[in-house]
């Protein structure tokens, strides 16, 4: 360039001037995780039941899974968040979770999403409280995302509801089960 100034490419980085680092690099990281989690879980759901009646529906709900995860993957590169090292696992108990479930019919993939967006909710709305706490504006554009996605899982979780999820055998016990498997998957995501 002229006269020796060089020149500046655009970022997409985020400023870190500011932001709580932990604490954002943390929410980052496990909604990541749990956005890739969710895509392999509709895949293996997919993978039995998308040639059947239900099928469609599950396209639905996993097309929006791959939009979050997509977002997901910028704000990782924006924020500078290293991912999870569980992603590997991840890959393979999401998609056995998603086969296994699907296995059951339509009633126990549906059981499955009703478990899982129910705990992803209950975990955005948690996220949502400290990011208020901490700073609403200096996290807007964070709060805006995980609060649509927020709302997204909630539709996933009524979908589920709507299409018999209560009425998969044992419901209660696969319920806790799989929220179980959420809770530690979220604890574990946070912090490796």
């Amino acid at each position: 360039p002229a006269g020796g100034a060089s020149l500046r490419l655009c970022s997409t980085r985020v400023a870190q001037e500011g932001i709580n680092k932990p604490v954002i690099d943390r929410i980052i990281r496990v909604d990541h995780a749990g956005e890739y989690g969710a895509n392999r879980i509709y895949a293996g759901q997919m993978a039995v039941l998308g040639r059947s009646s239900v099928g469609p529906v599950i396209q639905q709900m996993w097309n929006q899974e791959k939009d979050h995860l997509k977002k997901f993957n910028e704000l990782m590169v924006a924020y500078r968040v290293r991912p999870t090292v569980l992603l590997p696992f991840w890959n393979v108990a999401g998609f056995v979770l998603g086969a296994g479930s699907a296995l059951l019919g339509r009633k126990g993939a549906m059981a499955c999403t009703v478990a899982v967006e129910e705990s992803i909710s209950e975990h955005y709305n948690n996220q949502i409280r400290t990011l208020i706490e901490e700073d609403p504006e200096k996290y807007k554009e964070l709060l805006q995302v995980i609060k649509q996605f927020r709302d997204d899982e909630q539709e996933h979780h009524d979908i589920g509801l709507k299409h018999d999820a209560e009425a998969t055998p044992a419901y209660s016990v696969l319920k806790t089960a799989i929220q179980l498997g959420c809770k530690a998957a979220i604890f574990l995501s946070e912090r490796i």
